[in-house]
């Protein structure tokens, strides 16, 4: 049958978030900055501290957490060290070695949600042409997607860098219906965070949000979305549940 939206109008498309949607990079992400952070003398991140950071791009997340771990109290007490740096003089370097430390760990540490891989192949079986949207640079999420055995659900990749503005900019949403050659209307976003729902939101995409990953560290199910899903394969239920 066809994939019926909440408007009544055939989808024809998917959109898919990759970090938090359908693959846990957490462990990814805290291996990698801690061996930049150690490369800089810096203390090391935990998982619970890297999940309410991750998001918004690569880029946002390394000034985020320099900022962070600058201003903890062992490390603001070292004059030697809170005279000489700051986070816009430790970014080139702290981003040189994260890019070194995870492409060289990229996907060994991550896993794929259960249910991704089954609720992908439906939205595939359902007539859905699939393209994955990342603010992760392409560099990292291509590999990452190969790793896993993800690449050949998507007719199209795209990362933080592929275009101008990341979400929750709605450029990328934009940018991959273009691709797609869809209607925003007709092209569903599926993702976990505020980010996705707001760039769906204003590109007028259709938005289903998965309660399991990330979203800044708060629960998902206060967002503005036509569906919240606890596994992929809900999707199609969930949509003609509010049909």
């Amino acid at each position: 049958m066809p994939f019926m939206s909440f408007r009544h109008s055939e989808l024809q498309a998917a959109i898919v978030d990759l970090d938090g949607t359908m693959i846990d990079t957490l462990g990814d992400f805290e291996v990698a900055l801690n061996r930049t952070l150690a490369d800089l003398d810096l203390p090391h991140v935990t998982r619970a501290l890297v999940g309410r950071m991750v998001g918004k791009g690569s880029e946002h997340l390394i000034r985020s957490v320099l900022a962070h771990q600058l201003a903890l109290p062992e490390v603001k007490g070292l004059a030697n060290v809170c005279d000489v740096r700051s986070v816009d003089a430790l970014y080139e370097p702290a981003w040189l070695r994260y890019q070194h430390h995870y492409l060289t760990i990229n996907g060994e540490f991550a896993v794929v949600y259960p249910g991704v891989i089954e609720g992908l192949q439906q939205l595939r079986d359902a007539g859905l042409r699939l393209a994955c949207l990342t603010n992760k640079p392409l560099s990292f999420a291509k590999p990452l997607l190969h790793a896993k055995g993800l690449e050949g659900f998507f007719a199209h990749v795209f990362g933080g860098d592929s275009f101008e503005r990341k979400k929750p900019d709605p450029l990328p949403l934009f940018k991959t219906c273009e691709a797609l050659g869809t209607l925003p209307a007709h092209t569903l976003m599926v993702g976990d965070s505020s980010n996705d729902a707001q760039a769906a939101r204003a590109a007028g995409c259709p938005v289903v949000l998965v309660r399991y990953g990330y979203n800044h560290g708060e629960s998902v199910d206060g967002v503005d979305a036509d569906a919240h899903v606890d596994v992929l394969t809900e999707i199609q239920q969930a949509l003609a549940g509010v049909a």
